[in-house]
């Protein structure tokens, strides 16, 4: 389900080369709802339909997430649940994040829209993970472009971008 689940089975929390997690991070900015626009294929989102991110606080600093998605072919939602907590700096765009026990994966911000916490650009622990997130089902074209044009920049497949239907 959006992007955190697959990372999890790898148990990998390490940064791609070449990305760097966003600075001036702000959590309490970050909570809410989020769409996921785009992404790279996995296995645990295939045919998943309008799937989307809610972020809420832990008491124990972390974060909550709760990823959705529908099944077009069943017909139905899937949802999992997991948790995160930051890797180093509360203010640096760099988390672990885990649905299975103790199993983590990176959850690497590396674009932000820093005014308004509009998008982000969200890669996992190497360059097969790759989401663009957006607070509202569709985007312009212009962020679509930015979001295709940076992760080619910086390595990732882009001609395998699947694109997520939220109607």
């Amino acid at each position: 389900m959006v992007m955190l689940a697959t990372l999890l089975a790898s148990g990998c929390t390490g940064v791609p080369e070449g990305i760097d997690p966003v600075d001036d991070f702000d959590s309490g900015r970050y909570l809410g709802k989020w769409y996921e626009i785009a992404r790279l294929d996995h296995s645990f989102e295939r045919g998943l339909d309008r799937i989307s991110a809610e972020y809420s606080r832990r008491e124990d600093g972390g974060l909550n997430v709760v990823n959705r998605g529908f099944s077009r072919e069943k017909n139905a939602w899937k949802e999992a649940t997991g948790k995160a907590y930051f890797v180093r700096d509360k203010d640096e765009g760099y988390l672990k994040v885990s649905f299975f026990g103790p199993f983590y994966g990176s959850y690497v911000v590396f674009e932000l829209d820093q005014a308004h916490y509009q998008y982000a650009f969200v890669a996992g622990y190497n360059k097969s993970y790759l989401w663009l997130l957006s607070r509202t089902p569709a985007v312009g074209s212009e962020l679509v472009d930015r979001f295709v044009s940076r992760a080619g920049e910086l390595g990732f497949d882009t001609n395998k971008l699947i694109f997520v239907e939220h109607h």
